[in-house]
């Protein structure tokens, strides 16, 4: 769960999973997590809705080590 002040900074990334407060300094979120932002589509029961949710990388390693298949991981070469 992401806040942001009137400004468009990002204050606040808070773990869905645990609840745990990740650090944010200046506006950057300075620790391991991944963000899910989606918008349902036609075909589910959910269409038209957004769901954004954030997790730890912590809770994101429990998430997928549940998983029956491995999701693909590449090595990323170049940093922007």
């Amino acid at each position: 769960m992401r806040k942001y002040k009137r400004n468009g900074e990002l204050e606040t990334v808070i773990c869905n999973h645990c609840g745990r407060k990740l650090i944010v300094k200046g506006g950057l979120l300075r620790e391991g997590a991944i963000c899910v932002d989606h918008v349902w589509d036609f075909f589910s029961e959910k269409d038209g809705e957004m769901h954004h949710w954030d997790l730890c990388e912590d809770c994101y390693d429990d998430f997928v080590n549940q998983f029956r298949i491995e999701p693909t991981i590449e090595e990323q070469v170049e940093f922007i």
